[in-house]
């Protein structure tokens, strides 16, 4: 009888076991190798990974926290134990470098820290020890703050002011100050000033062959020094359709369009032109629009090919303006064509509405556009609260979106009485979506 009860049993235990789900369906959470230090006390350029089959829960991370060793390393841990696999840190904020540079002039913000501090290094030794991805955030035209301008006279502001972008406003005047004077950056910035409610500072012009060089430079040499696991435009664009009527765009467009031109009309319009050097921009609207598009077009090009060649599997991703259409007119960022032409391989489309339904169109409109790229939803948490938040987290997930970007872990951090009372925002998104996917849960 106990022999027969024991068959039993045994036979029970065999049945469990063969219906108990295997132990090892879920996924793990991918982790980096650690990375090594150079003699030169940089990152070395370790292999990087390719962009991940799993959900990525990115943090944008304003230059405001790469400002201390303490603040680095805080705002890693938090990224971590609330369970983001993605920081897209700022280390160009406005001309100005967050990481050693060889090109350009250290942040103010970094004055007073030690020299051997370099922010962007400290990032990835945290990150990549923990299994999380670092992006390069680069800031791409503009590069001045208008309240409080460079400290440093290395700053290309002063340096080369003739490489600014020019209203269309003031165009006329200052076609006839030397670009060297001081005249002409002190009427840059007034005009700016004055215009501080549509415009974020001083630009730098997309049609100036050496603004391109020296952008194509810093990515590069970011690339080139530092395990960075990608690369992400930021301010890829003009501010308006008002810009850019600086010498070098006006000179540049002239020559694209006498080419179309009869004998006539040409001659025509070039003794128009030493009266007043905007002609052709205001006789060839159209044309000019196409000119301005395509040279922020040829810059993402050329840096994504320039990348590419060195760290191949590098993440090349871009922070857009979320209505495309509007984004190509008024802004001159086809990112739509960049995407069909295969040279970003995500697009951030910067969602900030706080209308669910509104965000729900947007991001839908990104996925269809997406090319076979990727789509992280850019999510404003500045403005909302963490329950509107996950709700948009839910909603870019069944719409197909790769993952989501939230903007920012400096807001997330800072007490808001509307938004953030107990400066906990992080801790509310892991404690309402973490729990639902159990194969994603931090390590």
């Amino acid at each position: 009888m106990r022999r027969a009860v024991s068959i039993i049993v045994a036979y029970l235990i065999l049945l469990l076991t063969a219906l108990l789900p295997a132990q090892k369906t879920a996924a793990p959470t991918p982790t980096l190798p650690p990375p090594q230090r150079t003699e030169t006390g940089l990152v070395n350029a370790a292999p990087v990974q390719d962009i991940s089959p799993y959900e990525v829960r990115a943090l944008w991370v304003v230059r405001h926290t790469m400002t201390s060793p303490q603040s680095v390393k805080e705002m890693v841990a938090r990224a971590k134990t609330n369970g983001f696999t993605d920081l897209i840190v700022q280390v160009r904020g406005r001309g100005d470098a967050y990481y050693n540079s060889r090109i350009e002039p250290r942040a103010d913000e970094l004055f007073g820290q030690p020299a051997e501090f370099d922010p962007l290094a400290l990032t990835l030794d945290e990150a990549h020890r923990i299994g999380i991805r670092v992006h390069a955030w680069i800031n791409i035209y503009v590069v001045a703050n208008i309240e409080t301008l460079p400290e440093s006279k290395e700053h290309l502001i002063y340096q080369h002011p003739d490489w600014l972008m020019v209203p269309r406003e003031i165009a006329k005047e200052l076609l006839t100050v030397d670009p060297k004077s001081p005249e002409y950056l002190k009427r840059l910035v007034e005009f700016t000033r004055n215009n501080r409610t549509e415009l974020e500072g001083l630009y730098t012009s997309p049609a100036h062959p050496a603004v391109k060089e020296n952008l194509i430079k810093i990515w590069l040499d970011v690339a080139e020094r530092y395990a960075v696991d990608g690369l992400h435009f930021d301010y890829v664009r003009y501010p308006n359709t008002n810009f850019d009527y600086s010498r070098t765009a006006l000179e540049s467009f002239r020559s694209e369009v006498e080419r179309t031109l009869s004998e006539e009309t040409r001659a025509e319009l070039a003794a128009q032109f030493e009266l007043d050097p905007m002609v052709y921009a205001v006789n060839f609207p159209d044309q000019f629009a196409d000119f301005q598009r395509r040279q922020v077009t040829d810059l993402v090009e050329r840096v994504y090919k320039g990348v590419k060649a060195v760290k191949p599997h590098a993440i090349i991703s871009a922070a857009v303006f979320a209505n495309d259409e509007d984004a190509a007119r008024s802004k001159f960022q086809d990112w739509r064509q960049w995407m069909r032409l295969g040279w970003l391989d995500v697009a951030c489309p910067m969602a900030y509405t706080t209308d669910t339904e509104a965000f729900r169109r947007q991001i839908n409109n990104a996925v269809k556009l997406a090319s076979g790229k990727q789509i992280w939803a850019g999510i404003g948490g500045y403005k909302q609260s963490a329950d509107s938040s996950i709700e948009k987290i839910k909603v870019s997930r069944e719409l197909g979106a790769q993952g989501f970007a939230l903007f920012s872990y400096d807001s997330s951090v800072k007490a808001s009485p509307e938004f953030n009372p107990r400066a906990n925002y992080l801790e509310q998104l892991r404690e309402a979506w973490l729990p639902t996917m159990p194969r994603l849960l931090a390590q």
